[in-house]
């Protein structure tokens, strides 16, 4: 089962999440980043793109079978379908459009191509990580006490990230369960809609490689590692971490992940330029250059685990 992980508890804090301030002492020396913030349309094609990319590789994929096809949906397939999940993050901060409801409708075409239903849900709950960071029961970003327990041991952490999916689906519902909205319904839908019409006109094989895609690329896979990389703490001290590596190009630089919970107003695609013209802020932050690395630390190293998150007391609750 390998080594037992060493922390067992979360770092409890009494200090608000660093971003407010941060924000505001970098706009006093830096005004002009405002000039960044406000939606980007270039995201619009950039997700009909990769849709019709994904879509088209489904197609295609149904002429393989066995390795060849696991491959496939594994390397390209897991990607795409990432970068899609990523855009809906974009989206969900309405960076794409000013009006809220295109932003969830070109959500719902993103979720067409991964063959999940997400986008409504993913942003109910995205925006409070952001006002409420590490906070009881508001952030679901968090692992439970019982993934903390159970997922203890190196060998049951490979589990932990493949099954990264399942928490991030199931554990909202357990941990802070909201009623279902008619744009969550909507969503759900046409999203089943599309699969049964692209099951009916190409095959059930190439719906599987949709929906496999978004499940394994949440999993063990080269961009999946910005899950574990954005908050848990590697090094003692620091909440949200960044990475500045090549992967960016295929996830809206979500790898700048300290710039994006500072300036959450900036599309990804301008993100960069938040540290260029800020560098005293950032340049002397941990940060990574290998997802892929982090997911090695993280199964290998005993001192992490799903424990290794900074929380804060629900005031609201108390």
């Amino acid at each position: 089962m390998g080594q037992k992980v060493s922390t067992e508890s979360f770092t409890r804090v009494g200090t608000d999440e660093p971003h407010h301030s941060r924000r505001k002492a970098i706009l006093a020396k830096h005004p002009e980043i405002k000039e960044l913030y406000g939606p980007d349309i270039r995201l619009l094609p950039m997700i009909l793109a990769i849709v019709a990319t994904q879509l088209s590789l489904a197609v295609y994929a149904t002429s393989l079978d066995g390795w060849k096809w696991f491959l496939l949906c594994w390397s390209l397939g897991g990607t795409l379908t990432h970068w899609l999940s990523l855009g809906n993050h974009e989206l969900s901060h309405n960076l794409c459009f000013k009006t809220t409801i295109y932003n969830e409708m070109l959500g719902m075409v993103a979720n067409c191509a991964q063959g999940l239903p997400s986008c409504v849900t993913f942003k109910k709950y995205h925006l409070e990580h952001h006002y409420s960071q590490g906070v009881d029961v508001i952030d679901v970003d968090v692992p439970t006490d019982i993934e903390g327990k159970i997922f203890n041991t190196t060998l049951k952490k490979v589990f932990w990230v493949i099954l990264q999916p399942a928490f991030y689906a199931l554990r909202p519902l357990f941990v802070n369960p909201k009623p279902m909205c008619l744009h969550e319904l909507a969503n759900i839908t046409t999203t089943i809609a599309f699969d049964i019409a692209f099951a009916y006109f190409f095959g059930v094989k190439a719906l599987l490689f949709n929906v496999a895609g978004t499940l394994l690329g949440m999993g063990i896979h080269p961009v999946a590692g910005h899950f574990i990389s954005e908050h848990y703490v590697f090094k003692e001290g620091q909440e949200t971490y960044s990475y500045y590596g090549l992967l960016n190009y295929v996830t809206f630089n979500v790898g700048y992940h300290n710039e994006h919970h500072d300036f959450p107003r900036i599309p990804g695609f301008k993100l960069p330029l938040v540290r260029k013209i800020a560098p005293e802020f950032y340049n002397d932050l941990h940060h990574y250059n290998s997802w892929s690395g982090v997911i090695y630390d993280y199964i290998f190293r005993i001192d992490i685990g799903p424990y290794s998150r900074v929380k804060r007391a629900n005031k609201k609750a108390a």
